[in-house]
């Protein structure tokens, strides 16, 4: 019911599209809901950051990774400020990206979303207190562990959270991260000298053809600028993260910068 309350109304090519929904009773007299999405035939990005390592055929470039990045940003986006109500969706994370025939990324399981009145992310009024901290451990904004009611900037959270995961291939909760070291304060420290040391090494299979280094350093750039947006999406304080709109410039400024 929370999923049709939430989509109900809304239109976009980066969310799922509803097809129908059914109620009925199921075998044991018990009311039965569904909801009916199209199919999304390569499945979410969950399995192609980790699901099948090893496997060309399921390795992501820096392109599609940018492409999908900016495929999210834009359903945020629209959930944030461009819809009657602001819809805050509470459980970013790669096995709610779907993709589709094409690698088009659309937005998936708003099971926990939430509606707001008002549409803007700047205002401290467009939030609404959970009675339960709900969604997924390593991508839950640190705030709302301390009370601070839902709001847009809680998903920005989990976006940056999202991006610095499909730049390292490292999941929030990997054993190496503890309460001293996150996902975020790792890539923050390396951002600057040791970059190449935290990439997912399937981003630097164009190293190997460049003999001249100059698409060597168009890339490092390009990783450095993506890394940057996904430590700031993902700080700490809700008020110093990136606005989405700000997100989406600066993804298609890296996007125009990777060579072809």
């Amino acid at each position: 019911m929370a999923e049709c309350n939430a989509l109900r109304k809304m239109r976009h090519r980066n969310l799922v599209k509803i097809l129908t929904c059914c109620s009925s009773v199921d075998y044991n007299g018990e009311e039965f809901k569904a909801i009916v999405f199209e199919l999304m035939p390569n499945g979410n990005l969950e399995k192609f950051l980790h699901d099948n390592e090893g496997s060309e055929n399921h390795n992501l470039n820096l392109t599609q990774r940018l492409d999908i990045a900016l495929d999210v940003a834009h359903a945020l986006d629209y959930l944030h400020n461009e819809t009657e109500q602001a819809v805050v969706h509470c459980d970013l994370k790669p096995s709610n990206v779907l993709l589709d025939d094409d690698f088009v990324a659309h937005l998936g399981d708003f099971g926990l979303a939430r509606l707001i009145l008002g549409t803007t992310e700047h205002s401290s009024k467009d939030q609404v207190i959970f009675s339960t901290i709900k969604g997924t451990i390593g991508y839950i904004p640190p705030e709302y562990g301390e009370g601070v009611p839902v709001s847009p900037r809680g998903d920005i959270y989990s976006f940056g959270i999202l991006l610095l995961e499909m730049f390292t291939a490292k999941r929030p909760t990997n054993n190496n991260f503890s309460e001293s070291l996150s996902l975020h304060e790792f890539c923050k420290m390396k951002i600057s000298e040791g970059i190449l040391e935290i990439v997912d090494s399937h981003l630097l299979l164009p190293f190997a053809e460049d003999e001249t280094g100059i698409v060597e350093n168009k890339i490092r750039n390009c990783l450095v600028m993506f890394a940057r947006i996904g430590v700031a999406c993902s700080d700490e304080f809700p008020a110093h993260r990136m606005l989405i709109k700000d997100v989406i410039v600066k993804l298609l400024e890296i996007k125009k910068k990777l060579p072809c």
